[in-house]
């Protein structure tokens, strides 16, 4: 039978975990002092975690870690860390760990519950909606641009509709990822744009790009700098949906690679959210 007990001590899970984390990160490629940059980030929350044993009979076969919080005016439940050892898996204690975490989330009030995968969980979570994946791309050499796609900085006349536009398109996102309320994410789309690019084309570390074909605007670009170490953070690279299907989202990412490059990182970061109209 699985039973859980809540620890007084994370410690020695603590260390398991930040293991295990950092090897998924590293794995991902974007080099150690960007996976050191990432763990530290996770660091600073583990103290609102709630950790469990997972036992079986008495015998200890793994550990969930849960938390409650609000996000934006609604209390959100998270699933931190669910690992079974191998020698116990197939035995349903992730099943019920993850019922267990469940619950814990709703009694204290959670809307919903978050999972943020760096491991396969194979059919776990199969319930769960996809909200994005991260995604790394390493670059090693300069990219081959397309034949007669061009990429050039936004004008200080294009910003605004640009601006506009990708406000719109985020609040999109993160509606159809079912994170928030329509009104909710226009706050949030409000308040991070505001801090991420708070001097416009002139925020430092940041670049704007319109990608032309024939002369004709086909799309744009938006990468932040630094993001990481040595990582490039692609905000935005899209492609208008009446120029889909002819290669170009190949010319936006062959853009995105080259902006890194000259800016002196080595990886591209970005996200890709679940159906929606972002590369």
């Amino acid at each position: 039978m699985t039973e859980f007990s809540l620890l007084g001590d994370n410690t020695e899970w603590q260390e398991d975990f930040e293991q295990r984390l950092h090897a998924s990160y590293t794995a991902a490629g974007p080099g150690a002092a960007a996976a050191e940059h990432m763990l530290e980030d996770v660091r600073t929350g583990i103290s609102d975690w709630t950790v469990a044993e997972i036992t079986d009979a008495g015998t200890r076969v793994g550990y969930v870690a849960v938390a409650v919080a609000d996000e934006n005016g609604t209390l959100a439940g998270r699933i931190g860390d669910l690992r079974v050892d191998a020698l116990h898996a197939g035995r349903g204690h992730k099943q019920a760990a993850r019922g267990w975490a469940e619950g814990w989330c709703a009694e204290r009030g959670a809307h919903r519950v978050d999972i943020r995968l760096t491991e396969p969980a194979g059919e776990l979570f199969d319930g769960y909606r996809v909200r994005g994946q991260l995604r790394t791309r390493l670059i090693s050499s300069p990219p081959e641009p397309l034949e007669g796609v061009t990429a050039r900085p936004m004008t200080q006349a294009e910003y605004p509709e640009w601006l506009a536009s990708e406000k719109v398109a985020y609040v999109g996102d993160i509606v159809r990822a079912g994170a928030l309320s329509p009104k909710e994410a226009v706050r949030k789309s409000d308040r991070d744009f505001a801090k991420l690019i708070p001097e416009g084309l002139a925020t430092p570390d940041n670049t704007f790009l319109v990608l032309e074909a024939a002369g004709e605007h086909i799309g744009t670009g938006w990468l932040k700098h630094g993001y990481l170490p040595g990582v490039t953070y692609g905000y935005s690279l899209y492609i208008q949906e009446q120029h889909g299907g002819k290669g170009y989202g190949r010319a936006a990412m062959a853009a995105g690679e080259q902006a890194t490059l000259a800016a002196g990182d080595s990886a591209l970061m970005f996200t890709v959210w679940a159906a929606t109209r972002r590369q």
